[in-house]
């Protein structure tokens, strides 16, 4: 008998989803949402991090400024120097230097070409001739007249006599009209300052002084509180700050210097009453409290009514603690 064998072997199954493995579904990988996280968190350190620096370098450039000015104010007046004394080229690599850091430096530009034009004049060589007998008297008597002029205190003329002493002669009485230059230029640059209020004239001739011997202490500090001075005025009604800051070095020691127009202490006073609307504007009180508190003569209107809320803002009342109860 024959066996039918055709069931004797294992069904095969060839159904293909069968044959194959289930796969699991793939959850999103938190590795790159911690990966963008991390590269967020760079971001913004980074964006600060430029912030702080921009800040950085404009609080520097800030700074720098008023260094700057004064450096390029005190070539200028040497420059003014170089040239009294026909020092063409050195007056003319300050001239250029200022001209680089500032090309619109007040009156440079027009100084530069005078000085190129003086260098470029020819100086006429004199023929040698025997020298006749000098006229002592003559020049005796400019010398006396420039003295008399020293007594006078008349510094601008005693100047100009001692300018004909040295035409006359140039070795005449070296020491003596040494000295005398070096008085009348000095005491002339305090007149300017302290009386004329020509603060740049006054720097000026206490230069030329300085060229002669050493300033006094008090013609230092002349000089410099009247530079100072001058820095202050340029930061008016431009950056209050800094006005402040520069008139506050002023009127602690020369509060009457004038420039022709205001005094260092009035100037003082009203820069800190704009800075401190500038910062009661902010609302930092206490700030403007301090600058309204600079002041010595009368705040005005709005000064007045911002110092009062200032003060109640910073310095609120206190209110006064309740009575002790009454013991029985």
């Amino acid at each position: 008998m024959i066996e039918d064998i055709g069931n004797t072997q294992p069904t095969q199954l060839n159904k293909k989803d069968d044959t194959q493995p289930i796969k699991p579904v793939k959850k999103a990988a938190r590795w790159r949402s911690l990966l963008v996280g991390i590269l967020g968190f760079i971001l913004l350190i980074g964006l600060g991090g430029f912030g702080g620096y921009k800040k950085g370098v404009n609080d520097r450039v800030a700074a720098e400024a008023p260094i700057l000015a004064k450096q390029l104010m005190e070539q200028y007046q040497f420059a003014l120097v170089d040239i009294q004394f026909g020092r063409f080229d050195n007056a003319k690599q300050r001239l250029e230097f200022i001209i680089s850091k500032d090309p619109s430096y007040p009156g440079v530009k027009d100084k530069l070409t005078e000085v190129l034009v003086l260098s470029v004049i020819p100086t006429s060589t004199p023929t040698p001739t025997l020298a006749p007998t000098p006229d002592l008297r003559g020049i005796e008597n400019a010398y006396q007249r420039a003295a008399q002029l020293v007594k006078a205190q008349d510094w601008q003329n005693t100047l100009s006599a001692l300018d004909i002493v040295r035409k006359l002669d140039a070795n005449y009485k070296t020491a003596q009209v040494d000295g005398m230059y070096y008085f009348a230029l000095r005491n002339y640059g305090h007149a300017l300052i302290l009386k004329q209020g020509n603060l740049e004239g006054g720097i000026y001739y206490l230069t030329l002084a300085e060229r002669f011997g050493p300033l006094d202490n008090t013609s230092v500090q002349l000089r410099e509180g009247a530079r100072t001075y001058i820095i202050g005025a340029s930061f008016w009604k431009i950056d209050w700050r800094q006005a402040v800051a520069y008139f506050a070095q002023v009127n602690a020691g020369w509060a009457t210097m004038w420039d022709g127009d205001m005094t260092a202490a009035k100037r003082f006073n009203i820069a800190s009453m704009r800075y401190g609307d500038e910062l009661f504007a902010r609302q930092e009180y206490c700030a403007a409290y301090d600058q309204y508190n600079n002041v010595s003569a009368d705040l005005d209107a709005k000064a007045a009514k911002n110092f009062a809320e200032a003060s109640q803002e910073c310095y609120p009342p206190t209110e006064a603690p309740p009575p002790a109860p009454a013991t029985p």
